[in-house]
């Protein structure tokens, strides 16, 4: 197996992207993205894809995202045409909460991937015409951008790259049908944990808004994410405390409400739990 690095596709540090237009005749062995994610967007033709040494069939409008370190492979190519997008994962930490909310964004570009990278999973985004047809012409776009180089390309194209992050999340919401219900509803939970990380929410309100038990919330969350929902909740909260340590010259009392805890001795001792030093202690190394 080999292993592939972004720079050797490009080696512009301060804007670590590439597209491409892949056309493959031949069957591509197994390797692995060192350190970058790869967004899939399949424009014709069909072929085997294997992932972990499982195969799935995947056709013309399949839309599919493969993390850094997740063998995979192609075989049987008929006709296969296909848009390779390499980006670093961190390109998506500018989207917005609105976006960060979205059940497609997660599972499309979260949760699939990261389950996919230790055990079988197959679903993907399948588009219609109409919508492949769009999207097309958005990578027609890209690509010309990325070529041609103009002043000021390389924020034509993290805008444009936004953009169809958010066009194919709108399009796996949309597609529910067919897509795995534990994905979804675990794509519920964290729209829902996302979007209320700063209140007061307790695991039963969590899974109502998931539409399943506690019981099974806990299931799905363990076998997806390898967490728990008040676990990655928390970690939302203790994200949020280190930007208001570094921003601000609120004390560490009035951050722990700030980020939803109701005590500020717990909130220090899971502080110090997670960072290895206490607010006051990170607040001080900037």
């Amino acid at each position: 197996m080999s292993n592939v690095y972004l720079n050797w596709f490009t080696r512009d540090e301060d804007f670590p992207f590439f597209i491409q237009y892949g056309g493959h005749e031949e069957d591509i062995s197994f390797h692995k993205h060192v350190d970058f994610s790869e967004l899939v967007i399949v424009l014709n033709g069909h072929a085997t894809h294997i992932v972990n040494n499982e195969e799935s069939f995947i056709k013309k409008g399949n839309v599919f995202v493969i993390n850094g370190g997740t063998p995979h492979a192609y075989k049987s190519p008929y006709e296969f045409k296909i848009c390779n997008i390499m980006y670093k994962p961190e390109m998506l930490n500018s989207a917005g909460s609105d976006l960060r909310t979205l059940n497609g964004f997660q599972a499309l570009f979260i949760l699939e991937p990261f389950y996919r990278s230790i055990n079988p999973y197959k679903s993907k985004l399948n588009m219609s015409i109409i919508s492949l047809e769009y999207v097309s012409s958005l990578i027609s776009y890209m690509i010309k951008e990325y070529e041609e180089k103009v002043h000021g390309y390389k924020t034509m194209l993290a805008s444009r790259f936004m953009e169809l992050v958010v066009y194919l999340s709108r399009q796996y919401d949309y597609q529910e049908k067919g897509a795995d219900s534990s994905l979804m509803h675990l794509a519920n939970a964290i729209s829902f944990i996302e979007d209320h990380y700063l209140d007061q929410v307790t695991l039963d309100e969590i899974a109502a808004k998931s539409d399943i038990s506690v019981r099974h919330l806990n299931r799905i969350f363990r076998a997806y994410y390898l967490t728990t929902p008040i676990a990655y909740l928390q970690r939302l909260r203790l994200e949020r405390a280190c930007t208001l340590l570094n921003q601000t010259s609120l004390s560490i009392t009035e951050i722990s409400y700030e980020c939803g805890f109701n005590d500020s001795n717990y909130f220090t001792r899971q502080f110090k739990k997670t960072y290895d030093m206490s607010p006051k202690s990170f607040r001080n190394k900037k």
